[in-house]
């Protein structure tokens, strides 16, 4: 159990925890967990850190099918500009370590935006705090449990 199942159980909202074989070579978590579990790559989020400036995190959260587009998570957390965080970072703030980060149940709750493509489906899944474990849930739950907000954060590769 991660802090990520443990806060969609005490919501109690409709999820699916989803495991598969990772493979300690592939560092592509989110294709690798698409192909595994024999899901569209759209209906896949990876949950990316940026710094906004000064010590402030945020939560990217896209489709692994797309990039994060660095001026539009920066004008969605309110912010002048948006970089990729420091690994050292992004693992101290979360708990998580990198390609099993969760948007749920973080160490430190951090600004969440999701890309709003989420909405496109009934069910998403995003890592659920370890590589080779996902969890589907409603794109609103998702909103609602990360306290964040939809907007265009992402771009095609």
């Amino acid at each position: 159990m991660t802090p990520g199942i443990s806060t969609a159980k005490n919501a109690k909202i409709f999820f699916k925890v989803r495991e598969y074989a990772h493979e300690p070579s592939n560092t592509s978590y989110g294709e690798e967990a698409a192909e595994k579990m024999g899901v569209q790559i759209e209906r896949v989020f990876k949950t990316l850190v940026v710094s906004l400036g000064g010590k402030e995190l945020a939560v990217g959260v896209v489709p692994v099918s797309s990039m994060l587009n660095m001026k539009h998570i920066a004008k969605a957390a309110g912010a002048k500009k948006a970089e990729m965080a420091a690994a050292s970072d992004v693992e101290r703030s979360t708990g998580y370590v990198l390609g099993g980060v969760s948007p749920l149940g973080q160490k430190r709750k951090l600004k969440t935006i999701i890309d709003s493509t989420a909405n496109q489906f009934s069910t998403i899944f995003v890592s659920a705090g370890r590589r080779g474990l996902e969890i589907e849930l409603k794109p609103d739950d998702l909103k609602t449990l990360s306290n964040g907000i939809f907007a265009e954060i992402g771009y095609n590769k």
